[in-house]
């Protein structure tokens, strides 16, 4: 008998916890779990990213030049100018990776001001909408802390003065839409970061056992 109440009462409890919902959740602990999991996604792509290599040796966010000027650095590497444009395209993903770790204060700040009327926007939208927050709220702040980086790294590669100079008398449909190797580089960083960090969102909504936290292994877990 004992054991049968054992039973009865393990399966209620499972039962229990497999209706829990999101509206069982208080709005302060659903904040709370949202803030965890977005820290760990910001620190995470950061992390990833801001490394040796973090964008030079992954093709989903590697960096080459734009446009139809991307197009003639290959005409140019087959006339042997290719170390030039190497050179380039190697200080163009340096830069990146130098400068991605100085998203992550802004990044955690901008989660740490998430208002409870944000999170249950948040909870309630799409698989990136915690990632579509973060860009919205921080991206100006964060691609200001950039571009200072970039240029300095840019700056001394001399192809890259060559390609300003071009890109600002050429069409911007040929530079891909940007008039300085920096501006280009810099919002290439941005999109290789927030699209990390989407990643980094959609893997905890699947899995929520991932979630550094108990609190948002629990507010994913009922999403």
């Amino acid at each position: 008998m004992r054991q049968l109440l054992t039973l009865f009462a393990g399966l209620l409890l499972t039962s229990v916890a497999h209706a829990l919902s999101l509206s069982d959740l208080t709005q302060s602990d659903a904040s709370a779990g949202l803030k965890d999991a977005l820290s760990q996604g910001a620190k995470m792509a950061v992390q990833q990213l801001g490394r040796p290599g973090g964008f030079s040796s992954d093709p989903d966010v590697r960096i080459e030049l734009p446009g139809n000027i991307g197009k003639a650095s290959r005409m140019l590497k087959m006339l042997g100018m290719g170390s030039q444009v190497e050179q380039l395209e190697n200080s163009m993903n340096q830069a990146a990776e130098a400068a991605v770790p100085q998203a992550q204060q802004l990044l955690l700040d901008a989660v740490r001001n998430m208002t409870v009327e944000d999170a249950k926007g948040i909870l309630a939208g799409g698989d990136d909408s915690a990632t579509q927050y973060l860009d919205k709220s921080s991206r100006e702040q964060i691609r200001a802390k950039f571009l200072p980086i970039v240029k300095q790294a840019t700056d001394q590669v001399g192809l890259a003065q060559q390609y300003n100079a071009v890109a600002a008398k050429v069409p911007t449909g040929l530079s891909g839409g940007y008039a300085n190797i920096e501006g280009y580089v810099t919002e290439q960083a941005l999109n290789g970061l927030f699209s990390v960090i989407a990643e980094q969102e959609a893997s905890i909504r699947k899995n929520p056992a991932a979630a550094a936290t108990s609190l948002a292994k629990k507010v994913f877990g009922v999403l």
